[in-house]
C-alpha cells in the first residue's frame, strides 16, 4: 500500500501546475506605442509635413532642420528662375515646394561681391532656413560654382504689419576670407521672404 498523499502536497502540485500554465500562455505585446504615450518621433512618422515659421506646411525640409541645406535638391526645384521672385510652388508635382528670398538679399546684407554671388539655389536655401530653422539654429550650405560657404542663423522673430519676420546673421566664406552681416526679412507671400530695412 502506498502512503496517503497529504493535502499540502496536492496544494503544492496544483500551484506548480497553475504556474506552468500561466508561463506557457502568450503575453499581450503592443506593436505600436499606446496613443496616450507616443514614442519619440511618432508625430513626425505620421505627419509628413514640416511646419514653417509662418505656419505654412512644407513637404520637404531639404536638410534645414538638421542644420544644412541640400543646395542641389533645392536647385533642382527652383531651376532657372531669374531673380528669385517666385512663390513656394516652384516646379511641378507634389513635394516640390521651397521657400525663397526675393532678390539679392545677401548682397544688400553683406555688401560685397561674396554676397552678390548668390544664385537662385542660394536664395532658396536662405528662404527655407528662415522658414524652418529655429532661433539660433545655424544652417550651412556651399555653392560649388563660386566656392562660397554660407552660414545663416535666424536670431529672433517679430511681426511687421501682420507679416511674420525674422532677424538673421549671415556669414559668407570664400577663399579663406569670411564676411558677416545682419539682416531682417519678412514673409511677403506664400513662401517668399523680402529683405527689409
Amino acid at each position: 500500500m502506498s502512503a496517503p498523499i497529504s493535502f499540502k502536497k496536492i496544494l503544492a502540485a496544483a500551484a506548480l501546475a497553475a504556474a506552468a500554465l500561466a508561463l506557457s500562455l502568450p503575453v499581450n505585446v503592443y506593436g505600436d506605442p499606446p496613443p496616450w504615450a507616443p514614442a519619440h518621433g511618432w508625430r513626425k512618422k505620421n505627419d509628413p509635413y514640416y511646419t514653417g515659421y509662418s505656419g505654412k506646411r512644407w513637404n520637404r525640409d531639404y536638410g534645414v532642420v538638421q542644420g544644412s541645406c541640400n543646395r542641389e535638391a533645392v536647385g533642382a526645384v527652383v531651376g532657372g528662375v531669374v531673380g528669385g521672385a517666385v512663390g513656394s510652388q516652384v516646379g511641378k508635382g507634389s513635394g516640390r515646394q521651397v521657400a525663397i528670398v526675393l532678390g539679392t538679399v545677401a548682397g544688400a546684407v553683406i555688401g560685397t561681391q561674396i554676397g552678390r554671388d548668390l544664385d537662385n539655389a542660394d536664395r532658396a536655401c536662405m528662404g527655407h532656413a528662415l522658414e524652418l530653422a529655429g532661433d539660433n539654429r545655424r544652417v550651412r550650405w556651399s555653392n560649388p560654382d563660386t566656392g562660397t560657404t554660407y552660414l545663416l542663423t535666424p536670431v529672433r522673430g517679430f511681426a511687421r504689419v501682420g507679416h511674420p519676420c525674422r532677424e538673421f546673421n549671415l556669414r559668407a566664406t570664400h577663399s579663406g576670407r569670411s564676411e558677416t552681416g545682419k539682416g531682417r526679412a519678412c514673409q511677403t507671400g506664400d513662401g517668399t521672404w523680402q529683405l527689409i530695412g
